[in-house]
């Protein structure tokens, strides 16, 4: 198999990427959309499908029932709807592009790539929230964890980096842009990561809260008088940075930050300690630790960023060199200093090219 198309379809967006092997041949995105149906069609029509033996879905969640890519049928619709309660956002645009390509590409096979089938491997302590187990249970809720196609590409190409194999490499991987997580992969399996039942918890992103006491809900409902949809539009769309410093593009704060705004740099302070806890927490967790990875528009592009989130952490043998993290370089890279024991690395993220290669290994290829 060689000739794979991926699709990220969004609640108003349609974001695609025909593969010819690992070549990419053609890619896009239509913005504003508001008939998925026709603008896939205006897409496919632009494109050279001779020979196309996949396509290949971005699916955000797959609950606890698809820990792997998965070859789409009637039955994995179904259970792929009711799975909405558990996405709201974005499996039913998901489910869009799907039901949309199975109609206009009816002989192809069309495969399912999962965001948090990659923590599917983490240990029920991990995973598990203390609250009641039996309505745990009856609501499906548990740490499912996202950016799973991500996490697994950047820890995948650190280890290749190293020269290790990834099966004998630890790594934690941050995954820095306006959505955002981190996980700890223990020989390229998940066994910690920061988001749980949604994208919402963990660390602070661009327009979400990240972590929060949850007393704050029933708080800003009794007594701010908001009802339940307006805190959910608050922490989805109004916190993170934005809430914070008014902007949530890293390039805006870090720029009002260096010009003495307070707002900015209190938020770009509450957004790299984050990161370190997390670190920090990870580092106990795997125990051995043999490289840090930055990833995503935010990890892959800001110096700043990454200096502030592993400052002070030599104790733990972890020095970023100066120079080298600066450095205007672009792709793989290591921006460490010789002696630091933990390995800091920058490693471009590619999601498509993994759900690709992922969908070819569902047909045997």
């Amino acid at each position: 198999m060689t000739r794979v198309l991926v699709l990220n379809t969004g609640s108003s967006s349609l974001k695609y990427r025909l593969f010819d092997g690992t070549d990419t041949v053609a890619k896009g995105l239509v913005e504003e959309v508001t008939d998925h149906q026709a603008a896939l069609r205006d897409v496919l029509s632009e494109l050279d499908l001779r020979n196309l033996d996949a396509v290949g879905h971005r699916v955000v969640h797959g609950g606890p029932d698809f820990t792997e890519p998965t070859l789409i049928d009637d039955d994995v619709v179904r259970t792929i709807e009711r799975l909405i309660p558990l996405a709201p956002l974005h499996n039913p645009a998901n489910l869009a592009g799907i039901e949309t390509a199975r109609k206009l590409l009816p002989d192809v096979p069309q495969v399912a790539v999962f965001d948090t089938a990659f923590h599917s491997t983490l240990p029920p302590e991990a995973a598990t929230y203390a609250i009641d187990a039996e309505t745990a249970r009856k609501n499906r809720v548990r740490r499912y964890g996202f950016h799973g196609t991500s996490h697994a590409y950047v820890s995948r190409r650190t280890a290749a980096l190293l020269g290790r194999e990834n099966r004998h490499t630890n790594v934690i991987t941050l995954h820095l842009g306006n959505g955002a997580s981190a996980a700890a992969v223990e020989g390229g399996r998940s066994v910690a990561t920061s988001m749980g039942l949604s994208p919402l918890e963990g660390l602070v992103m661009g327009t979400r809260s990240g972590s929060l006491d949850p007393a704050i809900i029933f708080h800003l409902h009794r007594v701010g008088g908001m009802s339940l949809d307006e805190i959910d539009d608050l922490l989805n769309k109004r916190s993170g940075m934005r809430g914070l410093a008014g902007v949530s593009d890293m390039r805006e704060v870090e720029s009002r930050r260096a010009g003495g705004d307070e707002a900015a740099a209190l938020a770009f302070g509450v957004y790299t300690r984050r990161i370190k806890e997390l670190v920090g927490a990870y580092y106990a967790v795997l125990g051995r630790v043999d490289a840090i990875t930055f990833t995503a528009g935010v990890g892959e592009n800001s110096a700043t960023v990454r200096a502030a989130a592993l400052a002070g952490l030599s104790a733990l043998g972890i020095e970023v060199d100066a120079d080298r993290n600066a450095a205007p370089e672009r792709g793989e890279r290591i921006v460490s200093t010789e002696a630091s024991r933990v390995v800091v690395c920058v490693v471009p993220t590619d999601e498509e090219l993994e759900i690709a290669t992922q969908a070819r290994a569902v047909l045997g290829d």
